[in-house]
This record gives structure tokens, C-alpha cells and sequence, in this order.
């Protein structure tokens, strides 16, 4: 018996590493109300890994018959598992306070082409395509280096309606 308590042991520890590569919310869109989580996932886990060390621990220490152990183990690895549920879904219902993505790196990595050249530590004009519209944005160096007419830059970020850019010769090397 003691294979079986190690073996669910091992299976809980593995299908736990599942669980924090490919979490376990859903993957489909659902209603409003409707939690975004698979719960079977964590409850099965907890279930397994607790069901496995305790019985383990059990056989190993206890006087008492190995049904008698076995159905110990089983109801404490139900209550860990009822525990753990109730924390994914509260964990799950958890919404930020705020977006956490910055407005000014929206436009981060988009290529764009100098159209009025950029001076050394000083501003010019670049354009670039965004959702199928041609965008004029002025622009200076991240270094402060001057960029000529015709040349191809990579965005940055864009503060405060000026898009800091780096030669996309430079950004394509470090690739």
C-alpha cells in the first residue's frame, strides 16, 4: 500500500507542475457570473498530494490497520482539498483595481520611417502604420543621436505625444 500512497504522492506533485505551467482558469469566454476557473484541477491535486504524504506518514508510524490509515488519509486529503478550492475560487474572483498596462509603451516595437530627420538631442517627425492608418508622431533619439531623412526606427515608447525611437539597424542587431 505504501506504492499506492507514493504513487498519488508523485501523480499530485506532477499534475500540480501542469497546473503552474497551463493554470487553471478556462479557456473559453463564459457568462457574466460564472467562475473562471476549472476547480476539479486544484481539488484533484491537493486531494492526490495530501492523500499520498498522509497515508505515507500513517503506514509508516501508526499501530493502526492499514483501512483504518487509509481512510484517515482519505478524509484529511477531502478537507485539504475543500480548503484549496475555496482559495482558488476567492482567488480566482479577484479583480485588479487598475489596468496594469502603460499607455506609453502601447506602441513598443512598431517600425516606423523618418520623415522630417531627427537632430542631434532634438526632435523630428517619423510615420508608421497603425490599424491600417499612416501616423505622423514626433520623435527623438533614445541616445540623442541624430537620424536622417529615410532612415527606419523602432519605437520605444511614446511620452507625452513624443515617440523615443533607436535605429532599427541598431535594435536589428541586438536580435
Amino acid at each position: 500500500m505504501a506504492y499506492v500512497f507514493v504513487g498519488s504522492f508523485i501523480l499530485g506533485l506532477l499534475l500540480g507542475v501542469r497546473l503552474m505551467f497551463f493554470g487553471a482558469e478556462r479557456r473559453r469566454i463564459h457568462a457574466a457570473g460564472v467562475t473562471p476557473l476549472r476547480r476539479s484541477e486544484p481539488a484533484t491535486i491537493a486531494f492526490l498530494v495530501v492523500f499520498g504524504a498522509t497515508g505515507y506518514v500513517l503506514i509508516d508510524h501508526s499501530t493502526h490497520t492499514l483501512v483504518r490509515d487509509s481512510l484517515i488519509a482519505a478524509a484529511v486529503a477531502v478537507a485539504w482539498a475543500a480548503i484549496v478550492t475555496r482559495l482558488a475560487i476567492a482567488t480566482a474572483r479577484i479583480r485588479p483595481a487598475h489596468d496594469q498596462d502603460d499607455p506609453r509603451f502601447a506602441l513598443q516595437g512598431r517600425v516606423g520611417i523618418v520623415v522630417v530627420a531627427i537632430p542631434a538631442g532634438g526632435e523630428g517627425t517619423i510615420c508608421f502604420e497603425d490599424a491600417g492608418e499612416t501616423r505622423n508622431v514626433r520623435a527623438r533619439d533614445v541616445g540623442g543621436d541624430p537620424i536622417p531623412i529615410g532612415e527606419d526606427v523602432c519605437i520605444e515608447r511614446v511620452d507625452s505625444g513624443v515617440a523615443s525611437v533607436e535605429r532599427w539597424a541598431l535594435v536589428e542587431e541586438r536580435l
